[in-house]
C-alpha cells in the first residue's frame, strides 16, 4: 500500500496528486498549490464527496464557517473546513470572499434572518445554532449581518461568549430529524450533536465519531461519568444527560432523542469520556 493509496480521503486536501501547499514536505504529490480561502453565504450547504447533487454529503458548511478551495472546476468547489477538517466538494454559489471576521456567533438553536430590522419583513435565511456572523450596525432589538441581513440581538452572543452545560445544548435538539452528515439545527447525526454542543461550549470538535472517542477530553469510567460527559458506543456519540441517559441522533428513531443508556447501547460496553 503507497502513502497515497493510505490517505483518509474525508479529511486529506489533495485532488488528482496536487495537495495543498500545507503538506509540502509531509505528503508525497506530484505537485503543491496554496488554497483561496472562502467562506459559507448560505444558512447551510452540502460538502459532497463528489461534485454532483446527488453525491454522498460527507459534512455542511454553516453560514459564516471557512472552507479552504484547492480547486474549483463547473460551479463546484474542492476544499476543506477549517472549523472541522472535512474535505469535499461545495457548490461555488455557496461561497464567497473575502472571509469577514466573524464578530458574533447564532446561540438560539435557529433564528430567522430579515431583510430589515422588522420581524414582519421577508425572511432571507434560517441560521442553525453557531452559525458565525459578523455584525456591522445595529437597530433597535436587531444587529444588521454582513452578507445576510438583520438577527434578533437576544438570538446572538459575542463570539467568545459560551455556553457551559454540553446536555442542555444537546437538549435543545430533541426532536430534530436524523440526517446523514448533517450538524445543524434542522436535521443532524449523531457526531453532528455531540459536535454542535461542544461548539456552543466553546470546545473544538472533530467531526466523526471514532475521532471523538479517540481525541476529545479525559477518560472516565462508568462509575465517575455525569451529567455533560461524552459517550461513545458501537460507532456511536451521544451526550449524558444524567447518570443512565443519553441525547443522541438515532439512527433507529430517525430523530434526536433523550433514552436510557442501557437500551441504546445495549450488548455493548459504552466508553465515556470528559470533555
Amino acid at each position: 500500500m503507497t502513502a497515497l493509496s493510505a490517505l483518509d480521503p474525508e479529511t486529506t486536501l489533495i485532488l488528482d496528486g496536487v495537495a495543498a501547499l500545507e503538506l509540502e514536505g509531509i505528503l508525497p504529490a506530484r505537485a503543491y498549490q496554496p488554497v483561496v480561502p472562502m467562506q459559507g453565504c448560505v444558512a447551510v450547504a452540502p460538502v459532497r464527496e463528489r461534485p454532483e447533487d446527488d453525491g454522498r454529503q460527507r459534512d455542511q458548511l454553516i453560514f459564516g464557517e471557512i472552507f479552504d478551495v484547492l480547486h474549483e472546476a463547473d460551479g463546484w468547489c474542492f476544499g476543506r473546513g477549517r472549523r472541522d477538517g472535512v474535505v469535499g466538494w461545495v457548490e461555488a454559489p455557496a461561497l464567497s470572499a473575502p472571509v469577514l471576521l466573524a464578530t458574533h456567533r447564532v446561540s438560539a438553536l435557529r433564528t430567522y434572518v430579515y431583510a430589515e430590522a422588522d420581524p414582519h419583513s421577508q425572511p432571507v435565511m434560517l441560521l442553525s445554532l453557531n452559525a458565525l456572523v459578523t455584525v456591522r450596525g445595529e437597530t433597535g432589538d436587531f444587529l444588521e449581518v454582513e452578507r445576510a441581513g438583520f438577527i434578533a440581538r437576544s438570538h446572538l452572543a459575542d463570539l467568545h461568549a459560551f455556553e457551559t452545560d454540553p446536555a442542555e445544548v444537546a437538549e435543545r435538539f430533541v426532536g430534530a430529524p436524523w440526517q446523514a452528515g448533517g450538524r445543524e439545527s434542522l436535521g443532524l447525526d449523531d457526531a453532528g450533536l455531540v459536535q454542535q454542543a461542544l461548539y456552543a461550549c466553546g470546545l473544538g470538535c472533530p467531526r466523526r465519531a471514532d475521532d471523538q472517542a479517540r481525541s476529545l477530553g479525559v477518560a472516565v469510567s462508568a462509575a465517575e461519568a455525569r451529567r455533560g460527559d461524552l459517550v461513545f458506543w458501537n460507532g456511536r456519540a451521544g451526550v449524558l444527560v444524567d447518570a443512565g441517559r443519553v441525547a443522541h441522533a438515532s439512527l433507529e428513531a430517525l430523530a434526536v432523542r433523550i433514552a436510557p443508556l442501557v437500551e441504546v447501547a445495549a450488548g455493548a460496553e459504552p466508553a465515556f469520556r470528559r470533555p
